[in-house]
């Protein structure tokens, strides 16, 4: 059957707007592609490309805040910082930026900067980043303080040094001197009053790191508020960690028994049945800190405050003792249990008191086992009669 000239036209139309729709599939599938093949992958990007924009001093940009934000990196610096070292790559943490021009990044102020960025940090440390979730810093974010410490405020990752030792994971000697002046960037007056202390002047003075840091005390991501009851029952704790330790205690003759002799004193039994049965419930009995201070701990010996003198324990004691009199203070040994150098008059009467007691008491013992046998032996005399 014969096709008109009409339906003739119409299959040449048909296949004419066929041939063009295959066309223009064909002509976006190429572009697609020839896009995506511009757009360099962020494995494609050095950072010596990076730097070749970012290792200028000038470089930098205005935000609406008015405030200047710097965009240099000094490539020396990032070389010998641990991810310099770790060869993470620029684009690892700012992969929106493989792209050039790189996209639009809106934000008002310099402190957005580091909220906007910091996020990025949980791609490699995701273990930290969620223990900063459950810290004090983030509970005050998540209230609306938005100066609470986070990640980058700590750590600058184009400079940040190594932290711990890749082997032991123990937190490298030069490290440990860095990390009070870390907090002092936002507790610059608790730093002030710690490098004061006996324990601060061997930090910062001496370069000692046997002596106990901020994170030693606090924690480090997971720091929680100090101002718990739960905190303070385990203050006693916190102390002993350290000062229970031969290794450090010998070193520089201080006695290792701060924590037995504490816990068996009406203070330390009271406070440790608290943190054993209930440590959110608070105690009125007297902990580490309210003797020896908390950022302000000096050396016993100290002439003005130190509790090794007589007439500054006493202004300690009268703080929950108001009565306590001038003698008020000799029960208390220090921390050191009774020996023939140290407190020897309660040593002589403690032994006396060990040999006496087991003598009487074995004496009786003896006393009545002979008249036991001797009734036993007189009860089978007379049975034979």
């Amino acid at each position: 059957m014969r096709r008109s000239p009409q339906f003739l036209r119409m299959d040449r139309r048909l296949l004419v707007l066929a041939v063009g729709l295959v066309l223009a599939v064909t002509a976006l599938v190429i572009i697609t592609a020839s896009s995506a093949e511009a757009a360099p992958s962020s494995q494609e990007v050095s950072n010596d490309t990076c730097l070749g924009c970012h290792s200028q001093p000038d470089l930098s940009k205005t935000l609406p805040s008015g405030e200047t934000w710097s965009l240099f990196i000094d490539a020396s610096h990032f070389s010998e910082a641990v991810h310099g070292q770790e060869e993470v790559a620029c684009v690892d943490c700012h992969e929106r930026n493989a792209q050039f021009p790189h996209p639009d990044f809106v934000v008002a102020d310099l402190r957005g900067v580091s909220l906007q960025l910091y996020q990025t940090c949980e791609k490699c440390h995701a273990e930290q980043y969620s223990n900063v979730l459950d810290s004090v810093h983030q509970r005050a974010f998540a209230a609306g303080n938005f100066e609470a410490a986070v990640c980058t405020d700590c750590h600058n990752p184009h400079n940040q040094k190594r932290i711990t030792d890749k082997t032991t994971g123990a937190i490298l000697p030069e490290a440990r001197l860095l990390i009070p002046e870390t907090c002092a960037r936002c507790h610059s007056t608790i730093y002030g009053n710690y490098k004061e202390t006996v324990h601060g002047a061997a930090l910062t003075d001496e370069g000692n790191t046997d002596v106990p840091t901020c994170i030693d005390c606090h924690g480090v991501h997971n720091i929680q508020d100090p101002t718990t009851a739960q905190f303070r029952n385990d203050t006693p704790l916190l102390c002993a960690r350290c000062h229970t330790d031969p290794a450090i205690m010998d070193k520089y003759g201080l006695s290792t028994d701060v924590y037995d002799t504490y816990v068996t004193d009406f203070h330390g039994t009271t406070v440790a049945l608290f943190e054993k049965v209930h440590p959110d419930w608070p105690t009125n009995k007297a902990v580490c800190t309210d003797c020896h201070g908390v950022h302000d701990i000096k050396s016993v010996d100290d002439p003005e405050t130190g509790i090794a003198l007589k007439e500054n324990l006493l202004v300690k004691c009268q703080r929950c003792h108001p009565d306590a009199t001038v003698n008020f203070p000799d029960s208390w040994m220090s921390h050191y249990i009774a020996s023939p150098i140290k407190h020897p008059l309660v040593y002589y009467v403690n032994l006396f008191y060990k040999i006496f007691i087991p003598a009487v008491l074995g004496g009786m013992i003896v006393y009545v086992l002979t008249d036991v046998y001797r009734r036993l032996i007189a009860r089978g005399k007379g049975g034979t009669h």
